[in-house]
């Protein structure tokens, strides 16, 4: 038990067959993700897996079948995450598989839902799938973060889309000096610094102006906010530099760090930003083999009409 009361993950004792359980992350504010755990919940169930929930959320109270269990090792043991929700709820579905490597399953039920596999619609055959281990699983690139003040390393993060340096008062600039591989690169007067992976750069980095980036590409991004700079034009660097960023002590008042969003470090005058490629991949789990061209056109809705395949080889 955890102090809570909460159980934690059982283990199998020895010479037993271990159980097949899958997590299921649900949204935490709307219906229809408590409608669609149902749905998962009992499908799973008949086929012979166990369902776990978290507790204390109201998809722990959807199913008598459902499995409470605490946050921390919640997915430990587990073949798979469902993930009920947009790419936020994606993103914290990560936060909880990041240690034990877990593939991640999304069904979207947010807007765009760049990072889920299936849509409602599919859910029923997206849990065969499930059932069937009927799915690949494809590795995304992360980002490690770290902060350092005064020559120690006071926070140390990860991120799968991005990581943001801004500033914490709108009347304020944020004064910064962007570094890449242990070289001055330019100083901004600037809203914030977006650093994304490829996964990321449809998301924050993407609304910024960032580029497009296909996942299986290995880069880092950086992507200014509002610089007040002649050059301030987004960057692609490789995956093994390290792009650092010196919040300058002449600045007045703290900057912040977000990590995707979820995860918030003040940072003071002086501060030092990190940013390298993370050492643990986020995995994913795929239901289609699908080019990610199609995957930017359908969730963008992006206007094709005119294209004539294999036009290409036409003209060879």
């Amino acid at each position: 038990m955890t102090r809570a009361g909460v159980p934690r993950v059982p283990h199998a004792g020895p010479g037993t067959r271990p159980e097949r359980s899958v997590l299921v992350v649900a949204h935490r504010a709307r219906p229809e993700a408590l409608s669609a755990a149902r749905v998962v919940i009992d499908q799973l169930d008949a086929a012979g897996i166990a369902v776990r929930v978290l507790a204390g959320e109201s998809v722990a109270d959807a199913h008598p079948k459902a499995v409470p269990v605490a946050v921390e090792g919640a997915a430990d043991g587990c073949e798979l995450v469902v993930v009920l929700g947009g790419d936020g709820t994606l993103l914290r579905g990560a936060e909880i598989a990041h240690d034990s490597a877990t593939p991640l399953l999304g069904v979207n039920l947010g807007h765009v839902g760049f990072l889920a596999e299936a849509e409602p619609s599919d859910l029923a055959s997206a849990m065969d799938r499930v059932a069937a281990r009927s799915y690949t699983v494809e590795e995304r690139m992360t980002l490690d973060v770290r902060v350092v003040v005064d020559g120690g390393v006071v926070m140390h993060d990860w991120a799968l889309n991005e990581a943001s340096v801004e500033k914490a008062a709108r009347e304020r600039m944020l004064e910064v000096v962007l570094g890449v591989d242990g070289r001055p690169l330019s100083r901004w007067g600037c809203d914030g610094v977006v650093c994304a992976t490829p996964t990321g750069s449809t998301a924050y980095a993407f609304s910024a102006g960032g580029p497009v980036v296909w996942p299986e590409v290995e880069a880092l991004l950086i992507v200014p906010l509002s610089a007040h700079a002649l050059f301030a034009r987004p960057l692609v660097v490789g995956p093994s530099s390290t792009v650092t960023l010196d919040v300058l002590t002449e600045m007045e008042g703290c900057g912040v760090l977000w990590c995707d969003g979820r995860r918030l470090t003040e940072l003071p005058p002086g501060a030092l930003v990190e940013f390298r490629r993370g050492v643990v991949p986020v995995r994913l789990a795929r239901l289609r083999e699908e080019p990610f061209t199609d995957r930017l056109v359908e969730k963008l809705q992006l206007p094709v009409a005119g294209w004539r395949e294999g036009r290409g080889a036409n003209h060879r």
